[in-house]
């Protein structure tokens, strides 16, 4: 049998959860048999995207700010038409290098806008290409909400007319695309719900905490770090903190805030074991983002959600507030994130009832895997039946 390849695209801006869900999608279909190249156009992560895959790295380009209102490069310069052009022929090499029978673009055009400039002319690309090869877009299961007039329509046309499949990585039975996408009963294009992409099950903890606070990639999230060293220099009950700000935090914020930590809180840029410390955590304090949620559902431990908010950003709150709906996490929001407030809503957390049961589909991965080599096996038959028509 014909061992698949998969071509995937990814670029993360802000954070590092794009990158992270991609990475665990790619490992299934390593798994699953497919040979495998990923490209990355956002700065190096250590552990991603993982063994066994191919890499590409574009120049990488990130957000001049929380409100991704500009792309600019390590070096926190704007990027330039030069620059654009060098990314946009890597990426066509990359494609051509690859020939796919799978393409699968994360996020656009859904999101990412950002980056038309090189995903525009990869599509044109694998519409020319003889055989055509399967285009997906691979989207989370909460989407920003677009205010622009005419960005859900744009979205919509292109969805319509170039891409195959919809990859929604989620539960139906969490949420659907339509509480989020308006015009989601006018797509055209198949939609397949893959499951949340969670990684697999960690083994126990090797510390224990009775607070783990984790700031995701780190490029957002200040309030959430100097709440926290406040909130746990003013504890008086002995609690032991740990206070992960992500590898994205400039180095040399990091190193004044860790120059001067109160006793009983251990700080740390990165943990790679940070879904096993989870297992063992009283409670997990963390924004709302896509992985960290699926990392605290997998480890089932309580958890208060501080949604990322800041520049209109909606989805973690989204996601927060159906989270807590269920009775799966505690919620304090952006506005209130003080140290007082932080202090009281971890103290409310702790002796609140643990989070409920739940039956949400953590397998996300393996199951796009699964989707990708079904689809792709009778997409090969249609088109098939379309060269023989036109012989």
């Amino acid at each position: 049998m014909k061992q698949l390849r998969a071509f995937l695209y990814v670029q993360h801006l802000l954070g590092i959860g794009h990158l992270a869900r991609t990475s665990h999608v790619a490992a299934a279909l390593v798994d699953d048999g497919f040979d495998v190249t990923i490209v990355t156009g956002g700065p190096p992560v250590a552990g991603f995207p993982g063994l066994g895959v191919k890499l590409v790295t574009l120049p990488p380009v990130t957000s001049g700010d929380e409100r991704f209102s500009g792309l600019v490069d390590l070096q926190g310069i704007p990027i330039d038409v030069d620059f654009k052009k060098r990314r946009s022929e890597m990426l066509l090499q990359a494609f051509r290098d690859c020939r796919p029978d799978v393409v699968i673009v994360e996020a656009f055009p859904f999101g990412r806008r950002q980056m038309r400039f090189e995903l525009l002319p990869l599509i044109e690309a694998i519409n020319a290409s003889s055989p055509r090869p399967l285009l997906a877009t691979s989207i989370r299961d909460i989407l920003q909400e677009r205010v622009k007039p005419g960005r859900n329509q744009e979205t919509l046309d292109l969805v319509n007319r170039h891409f195959d499949l919809i990859m929604v990585h989620g539960d139906p039975a969490f949420a659907t695309l339509d509480k989020t996408f308006p015009l989601a009963g006018a797509i055209k294009t198949e939609v397949t719900y893959t499951g949340l992409v969670a990684g697999p099950p960690s083994p126990a903890a090797s510390e224990r905490f009775d607070v783990l606070v984790s700031v995701g990639g780190g490029a957002a999230g200040n309030s959430l770090v100097s709440s926290t060293i406040a909130a746990a220099r003013n504890a008086r009950n002995g609690w032991k903190w740990c206070l992960i700000t992500g590898p994205n935090l400039p180095k040399d914020q990091f190193d004044a805030i860790a120059h001067d930590v109160p006793p009983g809180l251990s700080i740390f840029r990165f943990r790679k074991d940070f879904a096993s410390l989870l297992t063992g955590a009283r409670l997990s304090v963390s924004q709302a983002g896509y992985n960290t949620v699926c990392d605290v559902l997998r480890a089932g431990c309580r958890s208060l959600l501080a949604p990322f908010a800041a520049g209109g950003e909606t989805e973690q709150t989204v996601r927060a507030l159906l989270l807590e709906e269920l009775g799966l996490a505690t919620v304090v929001m952006e506005r209130d994130l003080t140290p007082e407030g932080l202090a009281k809503a971890i103290e409310a957390a702790l002796v609140a009832p643990g989070p409920s049961a739940h039956r949400l589909n953590l397998d996300g991965a393996r199951h796009s895997a699964q989707i990708l080599r079904d689809r792709h096996r009778t997409w090969s038959l249609r088109q098939g039946l379309r060269l023989n028509k036109s012989s």
